[in-house]
């Protein structure tokens, strides 16, 4: 539980605005995906690649995780994209539309030839129907991938949805893509809301995704940053009773017994396990604030 990394707030930063790539380094999100592809206009993807690598290159953003996200491999940026920002050498490389384990092996065979460095992990974008249907496959097929990210934008357009509150037409979508992540031990960050006006709506989709179970959710907004660190972090409450759940629980193991209760309820390791989790999560960001 010590390695955890906090990732509640993941904010997309157009890499063809350079001003927005310094204001990058003074946001309190978790980590930042210096974005390629959908930010930036095909007259200036070259000009967004050269600014973001020596962006990365310079650093400068703190306890920030830095990803790339290139453009598409069946792009004509695709493949210089993945060969700029491996040496680049940042925290990850973001892939759009994955849609299979071939794809990720074609994608890690390209970082292999550009030097990656060990430490640049491979991010993947759910997307489309058949990487949603694939998502077991995918989310197995590396050891250098480490996250997964819903994009939900193209998944409703793909499926003819209709973004609604409470995302119905989206959740078989999202549970397939968590399954898929915790049966391989990777994180997943829920998709993107795209109405910065309407706070209301966006805490609301907040809590719907950390009650799912996604460790994070991706921004298009500094303004979101703050209510998203807010739901997604463990309230005083939550790691009161948490502290308690592993006080009691050690206490009557100590005395040979497999169960204990607080507050009345009965609790057990699975219990004890979520609890030191969020323990761990509250300590993390705390170093990281003192940081």
């Amino acid at each position: 539980m010590s390695t955890i990394r906090p990732r509640r707030s993941v904010l997309y930063m157009p890499g063809s605005n350079a001003r927005a790539l310094e204001k990058a380094r003074t946001l309190d999100a978790d980590a930042l995906i210096l974005d390629l592809e959908d930010a930036v206009s095909p007259d200036a993807k070259e000009l967004a690649r050269k600014q973001v690598c020596e962006a990365v290159v310079a650093g400068g953003f703190g306890h920030r995780e830095i990803a790339i996200r290139v453009n598409g491999l069946d792009t004509p940026w695709g493949k210089d994209d993945i060969q700029a920002a491996a040496a680049a050498k940042p925290d990850a490389i973001l892939v759009p539309k994955i849609s299979s384990a071939a794809m990720i092996h074609e994608v890690e065979g390209l970082l292999e030839k550009a030097g990656a460095a060990s430490h640049t992990r491979l991010w993947a974008m759910m997307e489309t129907p058949v990487g949603i249907l694939r998502a077991l496959e995918v989310a197995g097929a590396s050891k250098r991938l480490a996250v997964l990210v819903m994009g939900t934008n193209d998944i409703a357009k793909e499926l003819h949805a209709t973004h609604v509150p409470g995302r119905q037409p989206l959740i078989g979508s999202l549970s397939m893509c968590l399954l898929a992540a915790r049966a391989h031990g990777l994180v997943i960050l829920d998709g993107v809301y795209n109405d910065i006006k309407d706070d209301a709506g966006f805490r609301a989709e907040c809590v719907q995704g950390m009650q799912m179970g996604f460790d994070g959710k991706t921004l298009i907004h500094p303004s979101q940053v703050e209510p998203c660190n807010e739901v997604f972090s463990p309230s005083p409450a939550e790691l009161d009773m948490a502290r308690r759940i592993i006080a009691a629980f050690d206490e009557a193991k100590a005395q040979g017994k497999g169960v204990a209760t607080v507050d009345g309820r009965m609790i057990e390791n699975l219990h004890v396990e979520n609890a030191k989790r969020a323990v761990a999560m509250a300590e993390a960001i705390g170093a990281r604030k003192a940081g």
